[in-house]
């Protein structure tokens, strides 16, 4: 810090005083902090366990059981972005697997035929529902807590009833071959997290640079202004909605291909898990601030706790213990910024004040 304060004063040129500048920008933001946090961890995971954690063997374990919570969190962003929750996601998740087993199941055969119409039913049917939230959201002015904890039991309930509560484990074997337990040709990289990695490409890219990603954020910012200024917020709210769902109809063939049953029972903290990562990765619960980069370091988070704690013989409850304790600093940290943004909001007009009595000067 000596050396770049006082490089300035004696050679003074422009690169070597904005260094230090840009250095600390990147250092404030959240998804960067985050970052090295993950660092820190696989670090000392590494120092304790170092013939098996930092093996390729081992991270791309990790990435594959990530896959499928990064696909759902990608919707969940989308919607906490705009201060929403969906807490439906996990049992949408099911209820769109139990579905396309049940119609591959009842087509019979193993091949591609069969398992591309599985995967439109249960991209259909994690729309329908969310469709559903969305409407019921913004058109009935219903809380997002309350439709999607309903639709949650609604879509749960729907899948015992259709399988009697009994996992279906008939699925095309095209789909676990080449989808759940295969990699990219060539490579021993796992095609699922291949899925998975071009969809966040994708949304990120809409997220952050499309009219729709801008709009997303000024709902979530400030919903009335965002009415006047003329976009229409219940369209974007059900446009969100069912693109949550969608991607949780996309997750439930992912896990159906991954596991080769529905699981009916093994999705209930999914939801949960989820939004977790989403906020300790610098999604505001309040709406107006988020990233898909930062929700990916915060689903690798609990997932390598998990994965090191189970490696180094430490009693995997404890990542539960941890990841509380991050996601309660996650929202700490989110209020102290949105305290401090506030305190420079009402410094404006002062702010202001001294730049025009500069110009009438």
């Amino acid at each position: 810090m000596t050396t770049t304060e006082a490089v300035p004063r004696t050679a003074g040129t422009a690169s070597e005083i904005s260094y230090p500048h840009t250095l600390q920008q990147v250092l404030r933001v959240q998804s960067f902090q985050i970052l090295l946090v993950l660092v820190v961890i696989f670090l000392a995971f590494t120092a304790l366990a170092p013939d098996v954690f930092p093996t390729w063997g081992n991270v791309r374990q990790i990435i594959q059981n990530v896959s499928i919570l990064g696909v759902l969190g990608i919707g969940m962003t989308f919607v906490i972005v705009t201060s929403g929750i969906d807490l439906s996601v996990g049992s949408n998740l099911v209820f769109s697997g139990v579905v396309a087993a049940k119609v591959m199941q009842a087509m019979g055969g193993s091949g591609w035929g069969t398992a591309i119409v599985g995967i439109f039913v249960a991209v259909g049917c994690g729309l329908g529902w969310g469709l559903l939230n969305g409407v019921l959201i913004a058109k009935a002015k219903v809380p997002p807590l309350i439709v999607t904890l309903g639709t949650l039991g609604g879509a749960l309930g729907l899948a015992q009833v259709i399988t009697g509560g009994v996992d279906i484990r008939e699925v095309p074997a095209v789909l676990q071959d080449t989808i759940g337990y295969g990699n990219v040709p060539g490579t021993t990289w796992p095609t699922i997290s291949l899925i998975a990695m071009i969809l966040i490409l994708i949304f990120g890219t809409v997220l952050h640079r499309t009219k729709f990603g801008l709009y997303t954020f000024a709902v979530g910012s400030n919903e009335e202004s965002a009415r006047r200024v003329g976009v229409k917020v219940d369209r974007q709210l059900i446009s969100i909605y069912a693109l949550s769902g969608g991607l949780a109809g996309v997750a439930g063939i992912l896990s159906l291909s991954q596991y080769g049953t529905t699981a009916i029972a093994g999705q209930s903290a999914t939801n949960l898990n989820v939004i977790a990562a989403v906020v300790i990765g610098g999604t505001s619960l309040f709406g107006g601030v988020g990233t898909i980069f930062g929700t990916v370091i915060g689903l690798f988070i609990p997932a390598v706790l998990q994965n090191g704690f189970v490696i180094v013989g430490i009693q995997p409850f404890w990542q539960q213990v941890a990841v509380g304790a991050v996601l309660v600093v996650a929202v700490y940290v989110d209020q102290r910024r949105r305290a401090a943004a506030a305190r420079g909001q009402s410094a404006k007009p002062e702010g202001k004040k001294k730049l025009f009595g500069r110009r009438s000067n």
